[in-house]
């Protein structure tokens, strides 16, 4: 959705990743041979192969120095591993074969670790630690509960841990203890608060309340005083945004996000004692986010320039930008350092390549590669990197995307698909996807269209499409295909359309509401909105107003809800349709899918429906996304 409070941005952290592009969220290199010239032929790879590369992401580091914590799929779903930093042989520490395990990180004196898993997609997401001797345990036990890991208290011997165990509406704050995970309640939620940050020292707890999808506020609660109050330190006029990123490691500051001061969200810093604001960090796009290494020496700051990720960070001692060896071309992703400072793990991703782990001694002049997630048998050649290019709609508003464009479209003209991400104020972004590059090195061109309403593009772009779902942002779809007709390598009369979630939605709406698509690829998305928002789960309550203010209130605009829900009007599809859905999703249940196939049928029209019985809003089981990828292809062929 919208700028939502950390909840939303956590309950989605994995789905969103998983959901298209499978994680989610990067001389002198003198460990890395330059490749060697390859003069090949064109080659064209199937799923099997694209899904051979692996997906790794964690970068915490333990106690010692000697290892990083990550996920990785190699065996089909994703399990924890431990990565030495000098290269030696990986251990395998999870053998899950039925759910993901989503490291959280290592405990800060020893290799025991902490991560999340939900059951078949569900997002009832739960908190495991791993002992020394392998045994796991559920920190977060019960039945329909959702908890989320907060961060370490500077002595290492607490944590803090969100659960709504107590009301399903809203997320408690625990402290456990890490020698015997006792744990006691520190902050009860009463108001709707959405936690986000607690101080190194365990004295301040950061809170975030949505007032509308335009505006919200920031809290402290100092739980020093005998009887703590929630003080609001965002006092402003107008629809401002404000979020927390995180507290300086010496307790003296919070770093929050706010919009304030332009169309983008920029870092200030809020003094604890004398409750003075400054600037901390802005430029002129959103800073996504913002944190500091352990020791407190380095700032690292991230950056959503137009879809792709930009890292700065800043050694604070000197105040000048930490100086790094030459990398490797992509984007630098996940930084992170060794407790001492000494030692900086990162990942490298690019549109070609899946991300990689590697590992820099600060002060040398070399950086080591610790992970090989691709595919050797794929050539990166023969892969395409996207071009963000910008279209007109039919306002005038221009529109951004990533534009893929085939190897077959030097010698012939290409079937195309505009591709909507989730939302509706997600967004489409560099960085490698087997999904992506499976249908591209087959020959469909992509756009990756970032309509409006999507996130990345300012506050005024990101509200356009306000209750106007279906009808300005679906224009913007059309007006896509339009745009891509207009280039000279793309087959004008073979363009479809493809999304997940909202950008199922958008392209459920484009079949059923427009005549333009010779196809339409719908992968769980909503076709009922009354349905979708008198049924949001319980611990979305924190932000109810803010989808309300979104899409529209079911208990009182219904009939514009109605109208714009493709279920309602299926038989007024022309073209052929594949809808894909997972049978746990808690989003969009499976019966709308259900629903929405039947009401297509009953209008004569051809429609293909791929249900996943273990699956949720999203797919992490590779062997499931590689059927998925197989069906859109095979699909493709016949029908477009």
């Amino acid at each position: 959705m919208k700028k939502l409070p950390k909840i939303a941005k956590l309950l989605a952290l994995f789905t969103g990743l998983i959901l298209l592009l499978a994680c989610s969220k990067q001389a002198p290199v003198l460990q890395i041979d330059a490749p060697e010239e390859v003069t090949s032929p064109f080659q064209t790879y199937s799923a099997e192969e694209f899904f051979k590369t692996r997906s790794v992401f964690g970068s915490s580091i333990n106690a010692d120095a000697s290892a990083v914590l990550v996920s990785d799929d190699e065996t089909g779903i994703y399990n924890a591993y431990k990565v030495p930093l000098d290269g030696s042989e990986v251990t395998q520490l999870t053998n899950s074969t039925k759910e993901s395990i989503y490291v959280v990180g290592w405990f800060p004196e020893d290799d025991r670790f902490l991560y999340s898993a939900d059951k078949g997609g569900n997002e009832l997401n739960h908190l495991f630690v791993q002992a020394l001797d392998g045994t796991e345990k559920d920190l977060t036990p019960g039945e329909g509960l959702k908890a989320f890991f907060v961060s370490w208290h500077e002595n290492n011997k607490q944590f803090y841990v969100a659960t709504n165990e107590r009301d399903a509406k809203f997320f408690d704050l625990y402290v456990y203890q890490a020698g015997d995970y006792a744990r006691k309640l520190i902050y009860q939620n009463n108001s709707g608060y959405s936690p986000e940050a607690v101080s190194p020292n365990g004295q301040y707890i950061a809170l975030s309340k949505s007032n509308s999808n335009a505006d919200s506020n920031l809290y402290l609660v100092d739980l020093a005083e005998k009887q703590p109050l929630t003080e609001l330190i965002s006092e402003h006029e107008g629809d401002v945004e404000h979020s927390a990123y995180t507290f300086t490691r010496d307790n003296s500051a919070l770093i929050y996000s706010t919009n304030e001061f332009g169309e983008f969200n920029q870092a200030w810093s809020y003094n604890l004692v004398s409750k003075e604001k400054s600037e901390n960090f802005a430029v002129n796009w959103d800073v996504s986010f913002t944190y500091f290494s352990k020791d407190g020496r380095y700032q690292v700051h991230g950056v959503n320039a137009d879809a792709q990720t930009k890292i700065e960070i800043i050694d604070l001692q000197t105040e000048q930008n930490l100086a790094l060896p030459d990398m490797p071309s992509g984007d630098l992703r996940g930084v992170n350092f060794s407790n001492d400072g000494k030692q900086m793990v990162f990942y490298i991703n690019s549109d070609t390549s899946p991300s990689n782990l590697y590992v820099h001694q600060l002060g040398s002049n070399a950086i080591k590669r610790l992970t090989n997630t691709g595919n050797p048998n794929i050539l990166e050649e023969n892969l395409v990197v996207g071009e963000v290019v910008r279209f007109k709609s039919f306002d005038g508003l221009e529109i951004p995307g990533i534009l893929y464009k085939p190897k077959q479209a030097s010698t012939q003209k290409v079937p195309a698909l505009v591709w909507i991400h989730g939302g509706p104020g997600g967004q489409s972004r560099k960085g490698y996807s087997a999904l992506i590059q499976h249908l591209v090195n087959n020959g469909y061109a992509i756009f990756r269209i970032n309509n409006r309403g999507s996130n990345g593009y300012g506050k005024t772009f990101n509200h356009l499409d306000d209750k106007k779902h279906g009808d300005h942002d679906l224009k913007d779809v059309v007006y896509n295909k339009y745009y891509l007709q207009t280039l000279d390598w793309v087959d004008a009369d073979r363009i479809g359309v493809i999304g997940g979630s909202y950008g199922g939605y958008l392209t459920m709406a484009a079949m059923t509401f427009t005549n333009e698509f010779e196809v339409g690829i719908n992968i769980f998305g909503v076709t009922n909105w009354v349905r979708t928002l008198e049924s949001i789960p319980p611990y979305w309550e924190a932000f109810r107003q803010s989808l309300y203010d979104e899409l529209g209130d079911p208990s009182t605009d219904k009939e514009r809800l109605h109208n714009i829900s493709p279920v309602f009007f299926g038989q007024n599809v022309k073209k052929p349709v594949l809808v894909v859905q997972g049978k746990n999703d808690p989003r969009v249940l499976k019966i709308e899918s259900d629903e929405m196939v039947e009401s297509i049928r009953s209008g004569g029209t051809y429609v293909d429906y791929l249900v996943f019985d273990d699956e949720g809003h999203g797919f992490s089981k590779k062997v499931n996304r590689i059927s998925a990828s197989n069906k859109y292809l095979s699909f493709l062929q016949d029908h477009l």
